[in-house]
């Protein structure tokens, strides 16, 4: 197991993120040793969809409106639907999200999540995969889309859907482990 010791992650999402693709992803990056941070829009709790109807309630850590990329090591960006589209249209959010690639800091995405790449500008020529139903989007916007369970990129790691997040998850803890703050594309 990779070790995630004395790094900072930030998790951004908005009301209506696939719980499992925080909570599993959040487990295995504290498992590896890193101490992780809840980012959000949302006032004091943010709320999880689960599959087919809502899900848990999750305290916020830090509000958008105060987090800082320079406070963190990495960027995980959970999927479902709600909680992307509500992100990528958000400019607060946007910054946030470019701000860890202008720094050459790693980031991961699975599902929908990619969906925010692409308005933060920094998906263009990127190799990557997401759920099936945005892979247009992506491709419109520059990415070179690919049916895989998970993709590493450089700094950046992608997947498709909760089926993949072992694989999401081993790839993502990989990357962040061997990526030093500050180190460019």
């Amino acid at each position: 197991m990779e070790n995630l010791k004395g790094k900072k992650v930030a998790i951004l999402v908005a009301d209506g993120f696939e719980q499992v693709e925080l909570t599993e992803p959040k487990k295995a990056l504290e498992q590896a040793g890193a101490r992780t941070e809840i980012v959000s829009p949302a006032q004091g709790k943010v709320k999880g969809w689960e599959m087919t109807d809502w899900g848990q309630e999750l305290p916020v850590d830090v509000p958008l409106d105060r987090a800082n990329a320079d406070d963190y090591d990495a960027l995980l960006l959970p999927g479902g639907v709600m909680n992307p589209d509500k992100l990528r249209t958000n400019p607060k959010a946007q910054r946030f999200i470019r701000s860890f690639f202008q720094e050459g800091k790693p980031v991961a995405a699975i599902c929908h999540g990619p969906w925010t790449l692409i308005d933060a500008g920094v998906i263009r020529g990127r190799k990557v995969t997401s759920y099936e139903s945005i892979q247009i989007d992506l491709k419109n916007a520059g990415a070179q889309w690919v049916d895989q369970e998970v993709v590493v990129d450089d700094n950046l790691v992608t997947s498709r859907k909760p089926d993949d997040i072992p694989a999401f998850n081993r790839e993502m803890v990989r990357l962040f482990a061997r990526r030093e703050v500050g180190t460019a594309r």
